[in-house]
């Protein structure tokens, strides 16, 4: 492309937000407009994420009411809490692609979001024209999208480790999912549940059989294939500040050893970069700040464990949001997202 892509951020005073600057503020392709964060309006955003000092001179806005007054910019990110993207989203103009990394607009059903988000949907008409954001499963859909809504972190580490199942019709009975996600996952306000404190000696598992991102899950699952089986979907916290861990315990149909389910998910990512199979089980460490999802694989006769491994903040969030912008603009899909971590 000749031009830069010109973008906005709605809402970048969280981690979310600060990831999103972190990436696209190297992206070669991108130009940010402006970054709205209505409690820091005035502030450098380098005084308020220190990671980014000497890197950007922007300054945080307030979000404007006159929306329709945006039609310069291209594509659109909403790092905002639940429930506010609904707002604003929909009054952007037509030409301005949207991306999403609420839970606004991921599930298709008024009455299941209700449920899950404590709150009525404004726009469920809006979500029709959003697709769901999981890059590897979903990428025709993605390209021309106008709007996506970003998968959530821990529908992102248990999906990419059962599509490959799901699609291939091989699960025989009930899913245990068994996730951890490091305090980042609770956002960047201190809550009791994020205080170090409380959390650094701690293990405890938080919203058992009501965790937001199951309906979304099953939705996915139910587009990848023919799923009709029981999920059971534990999280807990993990006393650390980035990552998610998921042990996805599986039934097979038929006999699949570690070895020959490798092979299954190395065809079905074959085009996916950001998708690395390892042996054994992987480590949060080996992708802390980066956009891959690292899958291992543990068997006995017909009994399969899936092992994978986030970043929640990057491929959990902003990393796989940039993702999702590069297929529907024509990018390469690697554009500023090569990322690599840190040893130790």
């Amino acid at each position: 492309m000749n031009s830069k892509l010109r973008i906005a951020i709605f809402g970048g005073s969280g981690y979310g937000g600060s990831e999103l600057l972190r990436i696209l503020l190297l992206h070669p392709n991108v130009e940010i407009e402006f970054v709205t964060a209505n409690e820091h309006a005035g502030k450098r955003v380098s005084d308020v994420h220190r990671n980014l000092l000497g890197l950007t001179k922007l300054e945080f806005i307030k979000a404007t009411e006159d929306l329709g007054g945006l039609n310069d910019l291209d594509c659109a990110f909403f790092a905002l809490p639940h429930g506010q993207a609904m707002e604003i989203a929909p009054r952007l103009p037509a030409k301005v692609k949207v991306i999403d990394l609420s839970g606004d607009f991921r599930l298709s059903d008024a009455d299941v979001f209700a449920k899950h988000y404590g709150r009525e949907h404004s726009a469920i008409k809006a979500q029709a024209e959003f697709a769901y954001g999981l890059t590897e499963t979903n990428r025709e859909a993605i390209k021309p999208a106008r709007c996506i809504a970003n998968p959530g972190c821990f529908a992102t580490a248990t999906l990419l480790g059962l599509a490959p199942l799901v699609a291939n019709n091989l699960l025989a009975c009930r899913v245990i999912v068994d996730a951890k996600t490091g305090s980042s996952g609770s956002g960047a306000k201190p809550a009791p549940n994020t205080h170090h404190p409380q959390r650094s000696n701690s293990f405890y598992a938080y919203k058992p059989f009501t965790h937001q991102h199951v309906p979304e899950i099953e939705q996915e699952l139910r587009r990848v294939g023919q799923w009709t089986n029981e999920l059971v979907f534990m999280t807990h916290s993990l006393p650390v500040s980035r990552g998610i861990f998921a042990s996805i315990y599986c039934e097979t149909k038929n006999e699949v050893t570690a070895a020959g389910a490798r092979d299954l998910f190395a065809d079905f990512y074959r085009e996916s970069f950001f998708v690395r199979l390892v042996e054994g089980s992987p480590d949060i460490n080996w992708v802390k700040a980066t956009n891959f999802c690292d899958i291992g694989f543990a068997s006995l006769e017909r009994q399969l464990v899936v092992f994978t491994a986030i970043d929640n903040l990057v491929k959990g969030a902003a990393g796989q949001a940039v993702q999702n912008m590069n297929l529907m603009f024509g990018l390469d899909e690697t554009a500023g997202l090569m990322l690599m971590g840190t040893n130790p």
